[in-house]
């Protein structure tokens, strides 16, 4: 049994299929297949269960996987920072996040932390949801994770950042826009912009209204909050939003955001593996996008 082989075995994990293990490793399905072979050869069971549509880890299979995970995750995590010891300040940083994350919360931090470490340089890794996010932080293939901050998870530690008060966007056109505030129930029945049911934001959004006994129906589905906005800027639907910065302001004028009080804000954040195993350069990026986030005036 190699490192090799816990890290092959990962990735097959991840994707849920041999051959889109061997499109992320750079090799073929049959030196995939070879590692997990020599896996299962070692440990004397099955560890992975073959379906028509890929494979999944039988309860072997979910007992090794969780184990490499961590694992895996700290010995990378452990060489990362023996790499930054060698280099001083001419490491890296790792950030997962989603797509329009940098644009709105990042900007300013990343002009300071180029300022500061001229020589380190920053990865920015996109995942579609918080969930891929935890994956990419567990997995150490990144050292931080931006994040809409949910439920706690064992293999990671989540500190809050920014809160986001939630407003309903839509057009200047539209007969909400006169509106001073919108409550939950003027939201019944409403046919919505929304990110996919898997994204922690919609999730807990859906549950906030369901609290109210409200189930408004989302028939647009979107991958980021930016293009629900520009959507409903357009005049082609309504998105309950988090109040995004950038979308404020007289640059929009043909856009509406009316906040929508009674809502929960929704908290982002980061999330990491473990705040004081942090390296000097990542601690330095976290607390630095930090800063910037309070030194912002509150959204009205």
């Amino acid at each position: 049994m190699t490192l090799d082989d816990l890290r092959v075995f990962a990735v097959v994990c991840r994707t849920g299929s041999l051959s889109a293990a061997a499109r992320d490793l750079a090799c073929t399905q049959s030196a995939v297949s070879q590692h997990v072979k020599r896996l299962e050869r070692e440990i004397g069971l099955s560890l992975l269960e073959r379906r028509p549509r890929g494979v999944v880890p039988t309860p072997a299979g979910r007992r090794l996987h969780s184990a490499v995970t961590d694992g895996l995750g700290c010995i990378d995590h452990a060489l990362r920072q023996l790499e930054e010891l060698a280099h001083a300040d001419g490491g890296s940083v790792r950030v997962t996040t989603g797509a329009t994350t940098v644009r709105h919360f990042m900007a300013a931090a990343v002009v300071d932390f180029r300022r500061r470490f001229p020589q380190a340089s920053l990865e920015f890794q996109t995942e579609p949801s918080s969930r891929g996010c935890f994956d990419a932080l567990a997995a150490g293939s990144v050292d931080l994770a931006w994040v809409t901050l949910g439920p706690s998870i064992r293999s990671a530690e989540q500190h809050p950042v920014v809160e986001l008060p939630w407003a309903l966007a839509v057009t200047a056109r539209d007969p909400l826009a006169g509106r001073a505030f919108i409550e939950p129930a003027d939201l019944q029945d409403a046919r919505l912009i929304g990110l996919p049911e898997n994204s922690t934001s919609r999730s807990q959004l859906s549950s906030w209204l369901a609290e109210s006994g409200i189930r408004p129906v989302f028939d647009t589905s979107v991958t980021d909050w930016d293009t629900a906005i520009l959507l409903a800027e357009l005049g082609l639907g309504h998105a309950v939003v988090p109040t995004l910065p950038d979308w404020s302001g007289p640059g929009h004028p043909d856009l509406r955001l009316i906040p929508v009080p009674a809502l929960p804000p929704l908290a982002a954040g980061w999330a990491v593996r473990r705040w004081d195993a942090l390296s000097p350069l990542a601690r330095a990026f976290a607390e630095g996008v930090a800063h910037h986030c309070r030194k912002r005036p509150a959204t009205p």
